[in-house]
């Protein structure tokens, strides 16, 4: 208010009636946008909180009212939101599936708002990734190129994000230990099949631990497979203690 009232003052000095009007009118708008981003800062930071205390149900009402922003922030929140929530057992085999697709749009639409997002991209992968559970195994085949293009985008963009080298690791784990029958039907769809090994899979699932230690009850179950998959009980039972030592916080904690 003294802002504005000295705003007026000032152009009462300036100009004349008409100018001062303007000037005003100027000044609320600017306030209005402001305010704007505001509440779009609000809206990020309540939820973040209710994503840190597991309020899946709460958090995704929260974002879902903002389906239609332009905000690249919230629109890759929502699309996590989205898959959180048809991730939990209380939701009906209807709604995951409603619930899937949704989380793809989101994620899409936050790739068309900011290319150079790395959650965005994150979350696209993932997305896309669920959707093939619904399509076949000829589709979700067909998307394993592209998916890990994305992981790799958002990796560039943001080398530190422990989640997305995991994420990679799992993509590289599922072709290790694919079945003959899903490598012929890779085979059929590329000229060269997407090919990994379980080393290269250990090799992220580290580079994921390095980044930020003990971030993942599921990486740990991972590094844990992966040396059993290599034959090293050793060190698979040092990592699948620590994984049934994980304090569980969500459900995934706990199926972990």
């Amino acid at each position: 208010t003294q802002v504005l009232r000295k705003s007026l003052q000032s152009g009462v000095v300036l100009s004349t009636g008409s100018f001062l009007v303007y000037e005003a009118h100027k000044l609320i708008s600017g306030f209005s946008e402001v305010h704007a981003s505001f509440k779009v800062e609000d809206v990020l930071e309540q939820a973040d909180y209710l994503y840190g205390s597991g309020e899946t149900e709460k958090l995704y009402r929260l974002l879902v009212q903002h389906k239609n922003s332009d905000d690249v922030e919230l629109l890759w929140r929502l699309a996590r939101s989205s898959r959180d929530l048809a991730q939990l057992s209380s939701t009906s085999a209807e709604e995951k599936r409603q619930l899937t697709y949704d989380s793809l749009e989101y994620a899409k639409k936050a790739l068309e708002k900011n290319e150079s997002n790395s959650a965005a991209h994150k979350w696209y992968g993932i997305c896309l990734s669920d959707v093939g559970d619904y399509e076949g195994i000829k589709t979700k085949i067909g998307n394993a190129i592209v998916i890990k293009e994305h992981f790799e985008r958002a990796i560039e963009l943001n080398p530190k994000d422990a989640t997305t080298i995991h994420l990679i690791g799992i993509w590289c784990y599922s072709f290790a230990e694919m079945p003959w029958y899903q490598r012929k039907i890779a085979a059929t769809l590329f000229a060269t099949p997407p090919t990994s090994t379980f080393q290269e899979a250990l090799r992220y699932f580290h580079m994921a631990e390095e980044a930020d230690p003990n971030f993942y009850s599921k990486n740990l179950l991972f590094l844990g497979k992966t040396y059993l998959k290599l034959n090293n009980k050793k060190m698979a039972l040092l990592w699948l203690s620590k994984a049934k030592e994980y304090p569980a916080q969500t459900e995934e904690d706990k199926q972990v």
